[in-house]
């Protein structure tokens, strides 16, 4: 999951669709020009026999609003190489509190940062 969530931040679309299952995959990809991928947060994950799964949120800021994309993605092994299904996903607004680690990475508390 981490190299997809990589492939996202640097626009990697080529490593994207090669780790898509061929099944699901896309035609095209389109990224957002004014998303910024700050940070990724892996809550569970597992596999059995063929089957595996990721639970994780990863926070992006468009323009001057933050949001969260909470997934339980699927994935399938094919020849060893592990191959993106689906995932349920949830988008939301992420409302930092004032003293709240700032979401862009810097330390700082969001009031002193970027809020």
């Amino acid at each position: 999951m981490r190299s997809r969530y990589t492939a996202f931040v640097t626009e990697n679309a080529e490593y994207l669709k090669r780790s898509w299952h061929p099944d699901y995959c896309p035609d095209t990809l389109e990224f957002a020009a004014d998303t910024q991928w700050t940070q990724l947060l892996i809550l569970d994950h597992g596999e059995d026999g063929n089957s595996g799964h990721v639970h994780f949120i990863a926070r992006f800021r468009e323009g001057a609003e933050w949001f969260e994309l909470e997934e339980k993605s699927r994935f399938e092994k094919i020849d060893d190489d592990w191959k993106y299904l689906a995932g349920n996903t949830d988008f939301r607004p992420l409302s930092p509190g004032r003293n709240d680690a700032c979401p862009c990475g810097s330390g700082r508390k969001w009031k002193k940062c970027c809020g």
